[in-house]
């Protein structure tokens, strides 16, 4: 993952920052919404119900907040092994989204904050290497 932004023309939706286009930004965001409605966490068996559903073109939702779609009931459509590839594997190597390996479940983290402190932390040290010294 590699991580691009521009600091003068950060959006203000977390989404935008960490996904490139509008489908996995509202695919992304119907997930940790229907995370939330279950207390953070799924099994593993929602979750795949949640990508077939997806990519069957069988999960409505009236809750995107973008025109045209605002306050209409939309069917979301989206190749299941894209939203594994694409938005679940990378929420998960970000540390948005936890999996439990002996529970079988999926729950949403702060880990992400965690890993983008250690990044901001990585850059503190290297501004601040003594310029002579070679890399370790």
């Amino acid at each position: 993952m590699v991580v691009l932004f521009d600091r003068f023309n950060l959006p203000e939706d977390i989404y935008e920052v960490v996904f490139a286009t509008k489908q996995q930004i509202i695919v992304a965001r119907l997930l940790v919404e229907m995370m939330r409605e279950k207390n953070g966490e799924i099994t593993k068996t929602e979750m795949s119900f949640f990508a077939t559903q997806l990519h069957e073109g069988k999960l409505v939702t009236d809750t995107i907040k973008e025109e045209p779609y605002r306050g209409k009931k939309v069917k979301i459509s989206y190749n299941k092994r894209q939203f594994y590839d694409r938005i679940l594997t990378p929420m998960k190597s970000m540390g948005i989204i936890d999996y439990d390996l002996y529970k079988k479940t999926y729950s949403l983290s702060d880990k992400f904050t965690k890993e983008m402190t250690k990044i901001g932390i990585l850059w503190l040290k290297e501004l601040r290497r003594d310029p002579y010294k070679a890399h370790a």
